[in-house]
């Protein structure tokens, strides 16, 4: 049975209800800023290992700004839709709700156990004195209730960051009423465009251009603790993610042989004592260098874990030697 950690007791307690009922996830993100990800990256975990176990679940995002781009950052992760906060009628019958959030803001939360997620950080190149949404106030600042897409650009060239459209540092105060304000410390590297709409500009885009690597990285980390990442960690993610997706592929070529079975205790154990998704890595590490574990039984137990993970480990499949 999956054990989380209440954050407001610090006790263990049951994630699922007694009788399998009806299960709320709510994540609660303050804003888009790295730790907003690895919020939204526990309550997917969350809903995911519930499901595994068979209780049914629901999810819903909690923001006071930029939904659309969280729902944008959570898709680039492999994270199961939301369901929008409004929608009550989706939780009738619900048994229990459990709360995702950054640490130290657990009696904010409804009622109902929190999961508590400490803060990352992003360390990169390039990174300005001020981040957007923290400097003055006022027309083109390009914090919350600036002036719109060019408020936004402006605001950012101004402040020195690195790709920003050059242009007028201030903005019409025509727009969308709510501006970037990301804050946290991550360089804004340019602008991208991540969503299906094109005019939809995105600010995590240096954390994002490889998804994968960052849910990797996210999970190698115990979320209880606090996380600084920066381009070399990304880049060891990406090529331990690499070497994975090639060997399951080579794998998939021998014999198929079931998990064995203490590797799926070990595997079930871990996710189910809070979640410890580094000691579900470690299982993996384990599989792949242990010498004797037939090939058939590697690709299985990658591809049972990653029903977990969701870090797409069996993508090289067919690919040529």
């Amino acid at each position: 049975m999956l054990r989380i950690i209440d954050a407001r007791t610090g006790e263990p307690v049951a994630a699922a209800p007694a009788r399998r009922g009806l299960t709320r996830i709510e994540a609660h993100a303050r804003r888009l800023d790295p730790t907003a990800l690895r919020v939204l990256l526990t309550a997917d975990l969350l809903v995911r290992a519930l499901e595994l176990a068979g209780t049914p679940v629901w999810t819903i995002l909690t923001s006071p700004r930029e939904h659309p781009e969280l729902r944008t950052a959570a898709t680039r992760l492999a994270i199961r839709p939301f369901e929008d906060a409004h929608d009550l009628a989706s939780g009738l019958g619900e048994s229990q709700a459990i709360h995702v959030a950054q640490r130290g803001t657990e009696n904010a939360m409804g009622e109902g156990p929190v999961v508590s997620v400490e803060a990352v950080e992003w360390v990169g190149t390039g990174q300005p004195a001020a981040m957007p949404g923290e400097g003055a106030a006022g027309p083109g600042a390009p914090g919350e209730g600036g002036g719109g897409e060019a408020g936004r650009a402006g605001g950012a060239a101004e402040a020195g960051w690195p790709g920003a459209g050059a242009g007028a540092g201030a903005g019409d105060g025509a727009g969308d009423g709510a501006g970037v304000g990301v804050g946290g410390r991550f360089p804004f590297d340019g602008v991208a465009d991540v969503a299906a709409d094109p005019a939809r500009r995105f600010p995590l885009a240096p954390l994002l251009s490889d998804p994968s690597a960052l849910r990797l990285a996210l999970l190698s980390v115990p979320r209880s603790e606090p996380l600084r990442l920066d381009p070399a960690g990304l880049e060891d993610a990406a090529r331990r993610l690499a070497r994975w997706r090639r060997a399951v592929a080579g794998w998939a070529r021998r014999p198929s042989r079931p998990v064995p079975g203490e590797v799926r205790e070990r595997l079930r154990a871990a996710w189910e004592d809070d979640l410890d998704l580094p000691a579900v890595l470690g299982v993996l590490r384990d599989v792949e260098n242990t010498p004797g574990v037939a090939d058939g039984a590697r690709f299985e137990t990658f591809a049972y874990a990653d029903r977990l993970l969701a870090l797409d480990l069996a993508r090289d499949l067919g690919s040529p030697a």
